[in-house]
């Protein structure tokens, strides 16, 4: 299982990510461009000393994403996190070659990336807010996601 980001805006947001994939074991692929610079301090703050713990793979474009996505040996599923999906990330059932793919925070994702993934699943949500801050959504559904599959890794204290 991995994560990937589309176009990230919030450089906190990443560095986020970033220390809950090197947490968790969890690859994490940024396509770009994103709306920040990467090196960005704020970044490296937020993520601290985590940023060399994780496995981190970026690409130029949503297409070098898809190439680079359709070339891996163990190429599951592309996962989208999107309020507009229909299904309950809780009621879908994760594998654990999956990919979870989140949205830029400011726009989602463009129709085409929304066509281009293999099932969209949602984080329901009290009537009248619109979503979640992006760090917390990819923890709520990768925990679901690696309870679901067994991928929590005993002894390294989770």
């Amino acid at each position: 299982m991995r994560l990937a980001l589309f176009e990230p805006d919030i450089p906190q947001n990443v560095g986020a990510i970033l220390r809950l994939c090197a947490c968790l074991g969890l690859p994490l692929d940024v396509i770009e461009p994103c709306g920040f610079v990467f090196d960005d301090r704020r970044l490296k703050r937020v993520a601290m000393d985590y940023l060399d713990k994780v496995t981190l793979c970026r690409h130029d474009s949503w297409a070098a994403f898809l190439g680079a996505h359709e070339q891996a040996a163990q190429a599951g599923r592309l996962v989208l996190l999107s309020t507009r999906a229909e299904t309950p990330y809780t009621a879908f059932a994760f594998r654990e070659d999956d990919t979870l793919l989140l949205g830029r925070e400011s726009k989602g994702v463009p129709e085409t990336v929304h066509e281009t993934a293999d099932a969209r699943v949602k984080i329901p949500l009290q009537s009248g807010l619109r979503s979640l801050n992006v760090a917390l959504a990819a923890a709520m559904v990768a925990g679901e996601a690696l309870r679901q599959t067994a991928g929590f890794q005993p002894g390294n204290g989770t």
